[in-house]
């Protein structure tokens, strides 16, 4: 399935748009590594955090392309994830939500219908 932060497809007719999709995925700092205060303190990157903050985006992305495929979109345009932090009464999470529009397209230029 595509899926891109642009409103078309290049070479691609878009025959129907469905109703924008939206995911979301929140996670608690405790599942990082200790090594992250060190990080902290003294500066640098934090391999953990960027390790876990790709997992969360790839577990959006993947939530968003099974409702698409739900109600039978073949591709995903404007794609849009913003990354927040939750915190407070000494807890800290964040949450990842992406949100973006299903499709159908149509014709692939020079080509036959796509099922």
């Amino acid at each position: 399935m595509i899926l891109t932060t642009t409103n078309s497809i290049e070479g691609r007719e878009i025959s129907r748009y469905n109703d924008p999709i939206a995911a979301n995925v929140v996670i608690g700092t405790t599942v990082f590594n200790d090594g992250a205060s060190y990080v902290d303190f003294f500066g640098g990157r934090s391999t953990s955090y960027e390790k876990k903050m790709q997992e969360m985006y790839k577990r959006v992305t993947e939530t968003l392309k099974q409702r698409a495929k739900a109600i039978r979109a073949d591709a995903i345009i404007g794609l849009s994830v913003d990354i927040d932090e939750i915190s407070g009464k000494e807890s800290q999470m964040f949450m990842i939500t992406a949100v973006e529009k299903a499709i159908i397209t149509g014709r692939l230029v020079g080509d036959v219908i796509n099922s």
